[in-house]
C-alpha cells in the first residue's frame, strides 16, 4: 500500500491548469502547424496563421489561449493500492482547481446553480470523473473545457438498425450543425455504445487521445480515418469561413451496449484542445 498525501494532488492540479491554458499539448501543436501548410483556401490558411500566431504570443505573454478558460473536467485514474492522506481527495481537487485559476489569473467562468447563475468567483467546482484501476499510483489528466463548443456536443441514441452508417450521419450532424460556432479547426471525440451518459463520457475522454493516433479496433480506426475526411470536405474550414481544415482529428471510443439500443456521443472541441496528463 502506497500513502499519498491529497496535497500533492492539489499541487499539481493548480500547476496542470494554468499549464493546460497557456500552451497547446505537444500533439495539437504539431497538428495545428501542420495544418498550416495543407490547408488548401488563402483565407483558411491565412486563419491558421493568425491562430500560430496568438498561440506564439500566449506562450511568450503568459496569455491564455483562449478568453474562455474552460470549465476543469478532471479526468483521475487511482491505483488500488493507494492511500490518501490529509482530506478528501475530491476537496483536493477542486482546491487545486481554485488555486489554478485565481492564481493563475484565468477566467472563472462556473456558476453555482444552473437557473440562478451565481458565479462562484473560483471557478470551482470541478467535473470529476473518477477510475478505480491496479497499482499504486494515480494518474490524473485535466482538460479544461471552453462552451463554445462543449454547447455545440450532442447525444444521439440510435436504433441498432441504424448501423455504422446511423452513427456516421450522427457525426456529420454534430459538426454540421456546430459549424463555425465550435471556433473550428476541432477535434472531434466519439462515444458509440455503453448507455445514455457512458456515451457521452467516452466522447469527452477520446478528446484527450493524442492527435494522429488511432484506435486498435480496426473497423474504428477506418471509422476515425474516413470521418476525418469526410469532415473536411464540408467546407465549413478554419474559424467557420471555409477551406479544407474542419477538423483535426476524429477520436472513437467504443463499449458494450444493450442489445436494444445503439447509443452515441460526439463532443465536439475547438482548436484549443486542452488537455494535459501527469503520474504522482
Amino acid at each position: 500500500m502506497r500513502s499519498v498525501d491529497v496535497s500533492i494532488v492539489t499541487r499539481n492540479i493548480k500547476e496542470m491548469c494554468i499549464q493546460a491554458n497557456h500552451f497547446l499539448s505537444e500533439d495539437m501543436d504539431i497538428a495545428m502547424k501542420n495544418a498550416v501548410e495543407t490547408e488548401e483556401a488563402p483565407l483558411g490558411k491565412q486563419i491558421l496563421t493568425q491562430l500560430q500566431e496568438n498561440l506564439k504570443i500566449a506562450g511568450e505573454d503568459m496569455i491564455p489561449i483562449c478568453q474562455d478558460t474552460g470549465m476543469a473536467v478532471v479526468f483521475i485514474e487511482v491505483g488500488q493500492e493507494v492511500h490518501f492522506e490529509g482530506g478528501s481527495l475530491t476537496d483536493a481537487i477542486n482546491e487545486g482547481v481554485r488555486q489554478g485559476y485565481v492564481e493563475g489569473y484565468l477566467r472563472k467562468s462556473v456558476v453555482g446553480d444552473p437557473i440562478i447563475r451565481e458565479n462562484t468567483k473560483d471557478n470551482t467546482p470541478a467535473v470529476i470523473h473518477y477510475n478505480i484501476v491496479p497499482g499504486d499510483k494515480v494518474k490524473i489528466k485535466v482538460a479544461p473545457k471552453g462552451f463554445g463548443s462543449e454547447n455545440m456536443s450532442r447525444v444521439f441514441m440510435l436504433k441498432p438498425s441504424d448501423g455504422i452508417e446511423g452513427v456516421k450521419n450522427a457525426i456529420l450532424t454534430a459538426v454540421q450543425d456546430a459549424g463555425p460556432n465550435a471556433c473550428p479547426p476541432m477535434v472531434v471525440g466519439v462515444g458509440i455504445g455503453g448507455t445514455f451518459e457512458k456515451c457521452a463520457l467516452m466522447a469527452k475522454d477520446a478528446l484527450t487521445r493524442e492527435v494522429g493516433t488511432h484506435s486498435d479496433i480496426q473497423w474504428v480506426k477506418d471509422l476515425e480515418e474516413e470521418m476525418l475526411e469526410t469532415i473536411n470536405k464540408l467546407g465549413i474550414g478554419p474559424g467557420g469561413l471555409g477551406g479544407t481544415t474542419t477538423a483535426l482529428a476524429v477520436n472513437v471510443n467504443t463499449y458494450p451496449t444493450h442489445i436494444a439500443g445503439l447509443p452515441v456521443g460526439i463532443n465536439i472541441c475547438c482548436h484549443v484542445n486542452r488537455h494535459i496528463v501527469r503520474e504522482v
